[in-house]
């Protein structure tokens, strides 16, 4: 399995990173978990457009969805014709919270681009993958997601504050992506987002066996985050940046 970030900034674009997305490929497959602001154009870097067999959506706010919006464009207007519709997995709403972007709904036009799949708490076969969702803690639904395949695990956060179904999915998993978005002091707005205190706290008590940091906020310093996961995780720890890429 391999691992690559397309981008790692929470909430807004950094200077640096676009908003969440990550290309994860196993046996050939290209699944995609969330496509935040600008993680389309990064995502070009690495892949042809019209190579992606597979999106995941861990929730439907802006930093974590939008961009297929530009990629309805992309592959409903490709000079190659139109792209065979692509599947798409996530919490209910995703059609019409896309459709919400464009100026007229082009309802018909979505149809023939997406494959919206409406996913729940559970166990699903996405290509090579067998991937277990669990619902994270965050204002709207988000989903924790768990990939397995060749024997290795990915556990992917998701948006979350602490929750124990985070340190479920990541039980034993050779890497936990998780999102670290704001120092402990002062204190997060509750029930929205981790620390990275929290963060490393999560992969210790799920026994990961490496951590990486993600969703680094554009106005927090992420080596304070890395400092403060330190205190609590004591196994292989990094900050993610765009165009890293790891096998698992």
């Amino acid at each position: 399995m391999q691992l690559t970030v397309l981008g790692c900034a929470g909430t807004f674009p950094g200077p640096d990173s676009p908003c969440s997305g990550y290309l994860v490929e196993h046996e050939g497959f290209r699944l995609v978990l969330d496509l935040g602001a600008g993680a389309l154009g990064n995502l070009q870097r690495h892949l042809d457009l019209r190579d992606v067999d597979a999106i995941y959506l861990s929730h439907l706010h802006a930093d974590h969805c939008i961009d297929l919006v530009a990629y309805y464009y992309a592959r409903r207007f490709h000079p190659s014709g139109i792209l065979p519709t692509l599947p798409v997995y996530g919490p209910a709403g995703m059609a019409g919270r896309i459709g919400q972007a464009f100026e007229e709904q082009p309802v018909a036009g979505l149809e023939e681009v997406y494959d919206f799949r409406e996913s729940t708490a559970g166990t699903l076969a996405i290509g090579p993958f067998t991937v277990t969702v669990g619902v994270v803690q965050h204002p709207i639904e988000c989903h924790g997601l768990r990939l397995e395949a060749g024997g290795r695990v990915l556990t992917y956060s998701g948006d979350t504050a602490s929750c124990e179904t985070l340190v479920e999915l990541a039980r034993d998993a050779d890497v936990l992506l998780c999102e670290a978005s704001w120092p402990s002091d002062p204190p997060p707005p509750p029930g929205i987002h981790l620390t990275g205190r929290e963060a490393g706290d999560h992969a210790h008590r799920a026994g990961a066996k490496k951590l990486l940091l993600t969703h680094l906020m554009p106005f927090h310093d992420p080596q304070a985050m890395l400092a403060e996961a330190k205190e609590t995780y004591d196994g292989p720890l990094e900050l993610v940046h765009p165009g890293s890429t790891y096998q698992i």
